[in-house]
């Protein structure tokens, strides 16, 4: 006998308690065959934080936070129709909210996870969408969403350079020079906190040869260093800026030329501010 027919007969054998339990169409009642089956796979409490298109759900009224969400996103992504969008995605995080209790934050897998699951897990999705819409109108708003992104999930790559560039614009609509100085340096926090996610190490050097990762951040951070007036500062970041591109590139590669010219005139204003 093969292993493939060894499979299929095993396959056969069902424990007696099993076979006790008939299950007949006048006692069934849904859900009766996976509560007997201790094969079948516990429920994943998560929702589904992806797209779905919204014309397959055939949904006439949404009724819970992920329906809203996924409108929301149909509103976004098809019509670009961004009020509307902005109005479900309230909604569902007025359904979904760790204010009101109507969800949790998950950190660990207990006894009957997946079976009693109740509030739901916080969705992280909906909140960086409506973030991104606010970060202009409403930056403050914006900052608080995307946070309550980092409790859903600490180590979601991206999330704090969005609130980095969010505190840089904060900084260019700044109504006082303290405002601005402020905005500038939360903006630097929030940049290094999204470099910690992607540490360099003595071990990744010597696998990939990367001596600096996330040459994005590192161009945000020599711009916001500049404004502040730290040319040394800026300069560093610059050259790590290259180290991280020296592989990967730039999506704009023109970037990495004018990289190595601002490194030179910052180091001379550097000089000059030292000599006055």
């Amino acid at each position: 006998m093969n292993k493939l027919n060894l499979l299929t007969a095993s396959a056969l054998f069902i424990p007696a308690s099993l076979m006790a339990q008939q299950i007949t169409p006048q006692n069934y009642k849904p859900g009766d065959y996976q509560t007997e089956n201790p094969f079948v796979q516990q429920r994943n409490p998560f929702y589904f934080e992806g797209r779905v298109d919204w014309n397959l759900l055939k949904i006439t009224t949404p009724s819970n936070a992920w329906e809203f969400a996924q409108r929301g996103i149909h509103f976004q992504d098809d019509l670009e129709d961004f009020t509307n969008a902005i109005a479900d995605y309230k909604k569902s995080i007025s359904m979904n909210s760790l204010d009101n209790g109507s969800c949790q934050l998950i950190n660990a897998a207990p006894v009957g996870f997946g079976q009693k699951t109740n509030p739901a897990p916080c969705m992280f999705t909906v909140r960086l969408r409506l973030a991104y819409l606010l970060h202009e109108e409403d930056p403050a708003e914006a900052i608080r969403l995307f946070r309550e992104v980092l409790q859903i999930d600490p180590l979601r790559l991206g999330v704090n350079a969005l609130i980095g560039e969010t505190y840089h614009s904060m900084a260019e609509h700044a109504k006082t020079e303290a405002e601005k100085h402020s905005a500038l340096e939360k903006a630097i926090e929030a940049f290094k906190a999204e470099l910690l996610l992607s540490p360099v190490t003595p071990l990744s050097v010597q696998l990939t040869g990367d001596e600096a990762n996330n040459a994005h951040a590192h161009w945000a951070m020599a711009e916001i260093y500049e404004e502040l007036g730290k040319e040394e500062d800026a300069a560093k970041e610059l050259d790590l800026y290259i180290k991280a591109t020296k592989w990967h590139s730039d999506t704009y590669p023109w970037r990495i030329q004018l990289a190595k010219k601002r490194i030179e005139k910052l180091h001379a204003a550097a000089t000059t501010k030292q000599q006055q």
